[in-house]
């Protein structure tokens, strides 16, 4: 048994805290500035959306809660991630393998053309998860009946445990993950864009077995995704991340109904087309993203801002509370905020 306890009622209700997170990626040649100081609280049962184009830093701050970043490169320099109360920064590698990752926190990667072993059979690489986390307890019979049950709960008929991945098509290898990622009924699953590589139909499948899942098991989820459409069907509470910072948090109603937002969350919102409204061109975000080993002084996003102007270029802004659970990084709203929140 592990010294430390993750079941400690003093982490306010919630299964995870990341606070002040800031990684780097770091070579001979230059040091990429991935996560800047970014807070955000899951709570049991709930699903947490976290929103962004890529390069905005939102896989290296997942990958940073299982510590799975390369080993010579990726650093958290500074911050906490708290499990139920207990910081993983401060665990062994030996303690986050054999009692974090897999069995109270799971991921589910991008791709899952690429996440499944083509050698193995999906019944064998689910019950590999599941006798490396349960030794003893269990016996063979018992952990075959969880793979086969798991494979049901997910959509899949046990009789094709024994096949293998090139045998299913792209949503069903991406259900096989999914049976992986849940097999140890987790506490916390963090699925990383799971439906990316799908067509619309199967991924509206697949989010809709996700959030069954969800209600069922009561697992926290972390959804990360490009598609707003995404967040406001499946979410809770939500994230927008831009240059490896939070530019917008709150609830989905917050982020979808309120009239204040930033200014990047407008132009995603000004990106997706509207069904009610007939346009020739849609409105996308002009420019890109800024070189995150030369983050500019200012705002991040000053360069595609059409509503910059000279304070946003001398003076980094600070997460401003513009309601009890609605906040956002933005100088245009420091006359109306009720509060500054200094991360």
């Amino acid at each position: 048994m592990s010294e430390y306890n993750f079941d400690r009622p003093d982490n306010d209700g919630y299964v995870l805290e990341i606070k002040d997170l800031e990684v780097i990626y770091e070579t001979d040649l230059e040091t990429v500035h991935a996560v800047n100081s970014v807070s955000l609280s899951v709570r049991p049962g709930k699903t947490f959306g976290l929103v962004g184009e890529t390069g905005a830093g939102k896989t290296t701050m997942a990958l940073s809660v299982l510590r799975l970043l390369p080993d010579r490169t990726g650093k958290v320099t500074n911050g906490e991630i708290l499990f139920n109360g207990q910081n993983l920064l401060e665990l062994s590698d030996e303690v986050m393998r054999k009692e974090i990752n897999g069995e109270r926190i799971s991921m589910i990667f991008q791709d899952p053309m690429t996440s499944l072993n083509p050698i193995m059979n999906i019944g064998d690489q689910i019950y590999e998860a599941l006798k490396y986390h349960n030794p003893e307890n269990k016996t063979k019979e018992e952990l075959e009946k969880r793979v086969e049950d798991t494979l049901e709960l997910v959509g899949i008929s046990k009789n094709r445990k024994n096949e293998y991945p090139h045998q299913f098509s792209g949503g069903m290898k991406q259900r096989v993950i999914i049976a992986i990622a849940l097999a140890c009924e987790p506490e916390l699953l963090i699925a990383d864009e799971p439906t990316t590589a799908l067509d619309v139909t199967i991924q509206a499948q697949v989010l809709a077995m996700m959030s069954e899942l969800n209600e069922k098991l009561g697992t926290a989820t972390v959804l990360i995704t490009h598609d707003l459409g995404v967040v406001a069907n499946m979410c809770d509470d939500a994230a927008v991340m831009y240059a490896g910072e939070i530019v917008e948090i709150g609830t989905v109603e917050d982020l979808f109904e309120s009239e204040d937002h930033h200014p990047y969350t407008v132009g995603l919102f000004g990106s997706i087309p509207n069904l009610d409204e007939e346009t020739d061109r849609l409105q996308p975000i002009e420019g890109l993203m800024p070189d995150p080993t030369a983050l500019p002084y200012g705002c991040h996003f000053q360069e595609r801002c059409p509503k910059c102007f000279d304070r946003c270029i001398k003076e980094h802004p600070q997460l401003l509370k513009i309601s009890d659970t609605h906040f956002i990084r933005c100088h245009l709203f420091s006359d109306k905020a009720l509060e500054v929140n200094h991360d």
